[in-house]
């Protein structure tokens, strides 16, 4: 009785669309992350020197 039981447990899939899915919205998190540092690190260079940057993109 108890090896039915393991072997039904063992072939039962469905926890594993879960793990998936939730590995899924790891991976985005962690992307979605580093992407809004990286434009913080930009917005921060380009602001830091208050003229110079941002007033030579507008220069003619």
């Amino acid at each position: 009785m108890k090896t039915v039981l393991l072997l039904r447990f063992l072939k039962d899939e469905n926890g594993a669309t879960v793990v998936e899915y939730a590995m899924i919205v790891c991976v985005l998190s962690l992307t979605i992350i580093g992407g809004i540092s990286h434009v913080f690190n930009s917005l921060t260079w380009l602001f830091s020197d208050d003229s110079s940057r941002l007033a030579n993109a507008f220069a003619p």
